[in-house]
């Protein structure tokens, strides 16, 4: 599966052809410089290896000096594997959202948005327990009974409850590129994605 590497910049909206207002993602989409080749003979599968966004140098590894400095490139934040490039690259080449076109449908990877510790009614959708009647005053949010009595006198493996949410690696599949700015790296993607405004995102097609 190719792809590219990219950036959350936030959100916005656009008219479509009928008029109908359309909610986006704006996504700051490459460029990224190939680093490496990952070929069959040499590494046992054949992969092409992007990285993306700037990084200092003085917080950079002296390795990944070196291995930036291969592909003739400063060194960068991200570094990803992708496979499914119908197109042959080189180290050093730039991989742009010219692979993109608008209509097509991608899948986006983000990191979700880190919540903190929740309870189960925001963190699982819990409905709380019972109503306001019967004298009862301070149980609306809780989660109810966890298990059994006498048996199996545990709680399962697994048991939804409160605890920290979001910081997750979290895929949205099927979203259609309403538009693609070339000359400004830019691509507006229909509907919302996972992560935080200045998020790395991966974009699979």
């Amino acid at each position: 599966m190719s792809g590219l590497i990219g950036k959350k910049i936030g959100m916005t909206s656009i008219f479509d052809a009928d008029g109908k207002n359309i909610p986006c993602t704006v996504v700051e989409a490459g460029p990224c410089v190939v680093t490496q080749i990952k070929t069959s003979e040499k590494d046992g599968y054949s992969a092409v290896q992007l990285a993306f966004g700037e990084r200092k140098e003085k917080n950079t590894p002296a390795a990944l000096k070196g291995h930036f400095a291969k592909a003739n490139t400063t060194p960068k934040r991200k570094v990803l594997e992708f496979k499914g490039f119908t197109k042959e690259y080189a180290v050093g080449d730039q991989v742009t959202v010219d692979i993109l076109s608008e209509g097509m449908f991608c899948d986006i990877v983000g990191v979700s948005k880190g919540k903190g510790f929740q309870g189960v009614v925001k963190r699982h959708g819990f409905s709380g327990v019972g109503g306001q009647t019967h004298g009862q005053h301070n149980r609306l949010r809780a989660p109810g009974s966890l298990g059994a009595s006498s048996w199996p006198s545990r709680v399962f493996k697994g048991m939804r409850m409160a605890g920290r949410m979001g910081g997750d690696n979290v895929k949205q599949s099927n979203l259609q590129i309403v538009k693609v700015i070339a000359e400004k790296n830019l691509v507006l993607v229909k509907g919302a994605i996972p992560g935080a405004k200045g998020s790395y995102i991966t974009i699979e097609i």
